[in-house]
């Protein structure tokens, strides 16, 4: 006998604004009883540290969280100088100081951040969440344990200088996914020679949603202790699906994509993932693959219903 999930169905996806000092998962678990949701998750955590863009997904929207997390990012960061630590940002124990250049402007700056722009490889983390055998590689780090971590490949599309003080410098960075900003800031400190470490982190955008489009707790705890309803606050679960081409059914293919089965198309149609839409609704998300001289629609995730 299976049991019965707790809480209701609700569909959509709410970004909030995740405070400082709690985890994702806590800021996801709390919005979830906010809602009384049944399904909920999010689309790829954020330190205890840092602020900013977490989208949260509910119920049918769940199904695109991967392409979410699979998104492009971006922060805002600020690097202090002279100061490496254990986990590469101020939460961690100091391993050491070191003089900085009394002398940094921007004109000295700028061709060092050019060196880390573009297509670059970084090592990641031993305080990540990567997994090696099974395990997050932050435990290992916490036993003391040093698990070799290859390269990885990573693109940094912006990596602008915004202001110097002090011993501090603010970075917006905008990367692919899997780039870790204490790494970038890191092997920055590296390269200026003196370390450095991250000492604030904001993200400023993540599956195309930006600040402009966050909540705060705060707001979500008013509107349920004054009985108002949140789901007027979510968007619909395709607002993360921007990025792929739409494509418009008739009602026959709707009826066969939604049964499992492959529709064949004429004409123009883009390749690869597509947003699939009936006359009325959002269907989910579909891929165009070559057929002949036409192409055919296959299903890839479906959604039971566009209504909230």
């Amino acid at each position: 006998m299976s049991r019965r999930r707790k809480g209701r169905d609700v569909n959509g996806i709410l970004v909030v604004d995740k405070p400082l000092g709690v985890s994702s998962n806590g800021v996801l678990q709390q919005v979830k009883r906010l809602f009384g949701a049944a399904k909920a998750g999010h689309t790829g955590a954020l330190d205890p540290l840092a602020t900013g863009v977490l989208p949260l997904c509910f119920g049918e929207a769940t199904k695109f969280s991967q392409l979410m997390l699979d998104s492009d990012k971006a922060y805002v960061t600020t690097a202090r100088l002279g100061v490496r630590t254990e986990t590469g940002d101020s939460e961690g124990a100091v391993v050491e100081e070191l003089p900085v250049p009394g002398d940094l402007t921007a004109d000295i700056l700028e061709p060092v951040l050019e060196r880390f722009r573009g297509d670059i490889q970084q090592v990641p983390s031993m305080y990540s969440a990567l997994k090696h055998k099974g395990r997050p590689l932050y435990e290992y780090a916490r036993e003391g344990i040093e698990i070799e971590r290859p390269a990885r490949p990573v693109t940094i599309y912006e990596l602008t200088l915004l202001d110097i003080r002090d011993n501090e410098l603010d970075l917006a960075v905008t990367c692919t996914k899997g780039t870790y900003i204490r790494s970038l800031v890191e092997d920055i400190g590296k390269a200026l020679g003196c370390g450095a470490h991250v000492s604030a982190l904001r993200r400023t955008m993540a599956s195309g949603f930006t600040l402009d489009n966050v909540h705060q707790i705060q707001e979500l705890e008013a509107m349920r202790e004054q009985g108002e309803s949140l789901d007027g606050l979510l968007q619909a679960p395709d607002s993360a699906l921007t990025m792929f081409p739409e494509v418009r059914l008739e009602d026959s293919a709707v009826e066969s994509i939604l049964n499992g089965q492959p529709v064949r198309m004429t004409g123009q149609s883009p390749l690869g993932h597509v947003r699939l839409y009936s006359t009325d609704r959002f269907v989910g998300l579909g891929e165009v693959l070559p057929d002949g001289e036409a192409v055919k629609v296959l299903p890839r995730r479906l959604v039971k219903s566009s209504d909230r």
